[in-house]
């Protein structure tokens, strides 16, 4: 495959806070603070010398709410609010990304990982190969022999094989791990008490979300089959929230992405 079809979809906002937190306070003479503005950028030139013939976005989340808030009122719900000393390094991190002449873009109503989602299946659908520069876990279900994902702190590459370690199962079965598991930091309720390992054994035999429940009296453990058939309803939510869209109208289309 040619290397200039690739297609470069940066994470924008996971990165910021991985900088963020990543970097001790770093301020400008006139005391603004840029040390989520440092590592940004840092990551960027990188990834620019590293993918200097590839089309690069940067993807950012809009706002707090989204269309999954309107599914479960609660999700991220328990989340505060952004640090005070790093609200005033948004605008200035796409200052830094408008300067390289990159493209960015982030949508009202969805987040980045649905953006992401979307530019991946259209361009999968084009026959482009496309690197996610992410070490978010939530992407890892778009993981395919076209799609790989780049965790540029540890300058790793993510392929199908690393999700199976990681989830035990391949990466189109992610989401259904998810949804039995849950997540704490999400607010995603899933079933309590079911951990990875318990999840991917019980998808592993049962194939899906569906296939678990047409098949409860199979599992031979009482206090599980419990604990799924009472979980349902939050189990079935948890998958809605956690699989992410892919058909959003993308307002930058791939052909317009410079190298």
């Amino acid at each position: 495959m040619n290397k200039k079809s690739r297609l470069i979809l940066v994470d924008g906002s996971a990165y910021i806070f991985r900088a963020y937190y990543g970097l001790p306070p770093m301020n400008r003479p006139d005391g603004t603070p840029i040390n989520a503005v440092f590592g940004f950028t840092n990551m960027l030139v990188k990834l620019i010398e590293d993918y200097s013939n590839d089309k690069m976005i940067v993807i950012f989340d809009a706002a707090r709410e989204n269309f999954r808030n309107k599914i479960y009122s609660e999700y991220k719900a328990n989340r505060g609010e952004a640090p005070e000393d790093l609200i005033p390094q948004f605008p200035l991190i796409r200052e830094c990304v408008k300067s390289f002449n990159i493209p960015q873009l982030e949508i009202e109503g969805y987040e980045a990982d649905d953006l992401i989602a979307s530019y991946s299946k259209l361009a999968d659908s084009n026959d482009i190969e496309t690197i996610i520069v992410s070490s978010d876990k939530d992407l890892m279900q778009l993981v395919s022999e076209k799609i790989t994902m780049l965790d540029p702190m540890k300058n790793k590459i993510i392929k199908i094989k690393d999700v199976e370690e990681k989830f035990g199962v391949k990466p189109d079965k992610v989401i259904f791990i998810q949804a039995l598991t849950g997540d704490k930091v999400d607010n995603i309720p899933g079933a309590p008490g079911i951990g990875p390992k318990t999840a991917s054994q019980l998808i592993n035999e049962f194939e899906d979300i569906n296939g678990l429940f047409k098949n409860l009296n199979n599992i031979k453990q009482e206090k599980r089959r419990s604990i799924i058939t009472q979980a349902e309803k939050d189990i079935r939510l948890s998958l809605e929230l956690v699989k992410l869209k892919d058909d959003v109208k993308i307002t930058t289309n791939i052909s317009e992405i410079k190298t």
